[in-house]
């Protein structure tokens, strides 16, 4: 015996879909990869939303596939207010009001606020510039497919540190962290 635990498939993947989560909020503006094969945006909200969601946790997603797949997990589907993590395979004018409204947590319990993940399209677009903890100097990172209300709502919400919202892309199998400490200007859309 090795003394190490030996994981089944399903806890392995869960640990590594945690471990690259973790590390794409400690190194904002790098793509990172959830240990998955070539899947659909979808497969990976499924699989980060198995990782996360407990009975002890909540979440909230507008898409019915989406909340067909995390109602699986035992966690409590919540008003977006409550909610502990939205799940936005797609952003759009319909979703921006349950964005904006996503918990950002108060003085006293800023972990309170929500965790957002958002599908889009990485390396395409919208030229955004990274500042903040964990980017060793202004870096760039290329988005489409989130309209630019999304990036002046997630700048309201951060307006107040240690309030907002800590915030995952998700492209298929490729994530990047935004945490609420990134500070993100939009310099060109084409």
């Amino acid at each position: 015996m090795d003394g190490h635990p030996h994981y089944n498939r399903a806890e392995q993947l869960a640990r590594d879909t945690f471990r690259a989560l973790m590390s794409a909020l400690s190194f904002p503006g790098r793509v990172f990869q959830l240990p998955l094969g070539d899947v659909s945006t979808i497969t990976s909200f499924a699989t980060i939303g198995e990782t996360l969601l407990d009975l002890e946790t909540t979440y909230y997603t507008s898409d019915s596939d989406m909340d067909t797949y995390l109602s699986r997990t035992g966690a409590k589907a919540a008003p977006a207010t409550q909610a502990a993590y939205h799940f936005y395979p797609q952003v759009d004018d319909m979703t921006m009001s349950s964005i904006n409204a996503a918990s950002v947590g108060t003085m006293l319990y800023p972990d309170q606020s929500a965790t957002i993940f958002v599908g889009c399209k990485l390396r395409a677009r919208v030229t955004l510039q990274l500042t903040g903890p964990g980017i060793p100097l202004a870096d760039h990172l290329q988005v489409n497919q989130l309209p630019l209300d999304f990036w002046d709502a997630r700048k309201q919400a951060i307006d107040q540190y240690p309030l907002g919202w800590d915030v995952i892309l998700v492209d298929g199998r490729d994530i990047v962290g935004l945490p609420r400490t990134t500070q993100i200007e939009v310099q060109e859309a084409s």
